[in-house]
């Protein structure tokens, strides 16, 4: 009984090791062939003549196509918060810091432009800020929080953050489909960065009180009660 039971487990713990392994297989080959031919070239016909596994095989790791996508994404998480850290734990003041995670989140979606999309446009069931969101979601925004945070002065972190994540979305997501001039991706960044540290060091005595610019400029005459942000009073220009 003694050898039996340290057999058992060994051959147990291979199984498990070798459904690991054959997850990893069937999720490296999906991300591959979404970063060569898209995500609609990836079927699970596809991937079972790719690495010769039979259709049931996958479906006994995955129980649909969609599952498999949601195993690439949250690899990509995972990734984008290890390269995030890596550009927030180097040496630098803080608009730096806050710069350098800026631009190391552009340059992922940049390198990974498939992966991106099954992290951040694509349909998913994985949940975004709720009590069950997986660690991996969770540790990519807590690393641009951290840069952030040192920026923020009286400002709200978290809104700050999601701000800024959505700006970041916003200009990778525009430029993947060729709608923002080329070449230019650094400068906006720059200037994106710029905006939320000079917000924090003009008056770090007074926090910082959302809607207060608009509410100046409806005082003045500027903006139209009831007008949208950015709306100009009538005759054209503001102060014209």
């Amino acid at each position: 009984m003694r050898a039996v039971l340290p057999l058992g487990m060994a051959i147990a713990d291979r199984r498990l090791r070798d459904r690991a392994a054959r997850r990893r297989l069937i999720t490296a080959t999906a991300r591959a062939l979404a970063e060569r031919e898209g995500w609609d070239a990836v079927t699970t016909r596809r991937l079972s003549t790719e690495i010769e596994y039979s259709q049931p095989v996958l479906y006994k790791h995955f129980a649909s196509m969609e599952d498999i996508v949601e195993a690439v994404a949250l690899e990509g998480f995972g990734e984008l918060a290890e390269t995030l850290g890596k550009a927030r734990r180097g040496a630098g003041e803080p608009q730096e810091v806050l710069a350098r995670v800026a631009h190391a989140y552009s340059n992922f979606a940049t390198e990974n432009p498939a992966l991106y999309h099954a992290m951040f446009t694509r349909a998913t069931g994985l949940p975004f800020g709720a009590e069950d969101t997986p660690v991996q979601l969770s540790a990519g925004f807590g690393e641009l929080r951290e840069a952030v945070a040192s920026v923020a002065g009286g400002r709200d972190v978290d809104t700050l953050t999601e701000v800024l994540w959505a700006a970041l979305h916003g200009l990778t997501t525009l430029g993947h489909n060729d709608r923002l001039r080329p070449g230019r991706e650094t400068e906006r960044i720059e200037l994106l960065v710029a905006q939320f540290y000079d917000a924090s060091s003009r008056n770090p005595e007074k926090p910082y009180v959302p809607g207060g610019g608009v509410a100046r400029a409806r005082k003045s005459g500027m903006v139209r009660r009831g007008a949208g942000l950015g709306s100009l009073p009538p005759g054209g220009a503001a102060g014209g």
